[in-house]
């Protein structure tokens, strides 16, 4: 063989090492997947609902475990997942200043209970008495509710200067108007705890 065959210069190999993977001639263009990848697309794949029926039960799914968080959050009082008319440290303070207090408003349910059974005595005397027993714990009620706005609102422009305070006297009666063991979310203080200073 002569020199000038031994010389001569070889041609660049198409796609060489530097380039990374190799890529077959007349291929798709890109490189096949390795196996976990392939693997890792296939379960994806089978996650993802295809039919109407798939569809409507990973929704019920998905709503049962909102719901059981819901149901949690109500029990623990966190205020993660709780409904937003329940988050902030204003409503949690409301909470905890109507928990941490009795109050005559969470009888006036019982106490209509009580006098809608005494409606079926066959007595008068029995009846007159328990609707003037009952008009008489209404107007004390009301006068208590007005006591506590008046508390509350204070509290709360000490505590929260700059907050907007629409809608907590609502939230405070109808919360105060329930048994305690009724109240969602569940109390987090007993009667007669003392009240932190930092509600933020």
């Amino acid at each position: 063989m002569s020199r000038s065959a031994k010389s001569a210069p070889q041609p660049p190999a198409e796609n060489s090492s530097a380039a990374g993977t190799p890529t077959k001639v007349g291929g798709k263009g890109r490189p096949t997947p390795s196996r976990k990848e392939a693997e890792a697309a296939a379960r994806a794949r089978a996650k993802t609902p295809r039919s109407r029926k798939e569809i409507a039960a990973a929704n019920r799914k998905a709503r049962e475990s909102a719901s059981a968080k819901v149901r949690e959050a109500y029990r623990t009082g966190d205020e993660t997942h709780l409904p937003s008319r329940d988050r902030g440290p204003v409503r949690r303070f409301v909470r905890d200043y109507i928990d941490v207090r009795f109050s005559f408003i969470e009888l006036l349910l019982p106490l209509m209970v009580v006098v809608l059974l005494l409606g079926f005595v066959p007595s008068e005397s029995v009846r007159a008495s328990s609707e003037i027993l009952l008009l008489g714990v209404m107007l004390f009620i009301v006068l208590e509710m007005v006591f506590l706005r008046m508390k509350l609102r204070k509290e709360l422009k000490a505590r929260f200067p700059e907050a907007d305070l629409k809608g907590t006297t609502y939230y405070a009666i109808s919360r105060a108007m329930q048994m305690k063991f009724m109240r969602l979310p569940k109390p987090q203080r007993k009667i007669g705890d003392a009240l932190g200073e930092n509600y933020r």
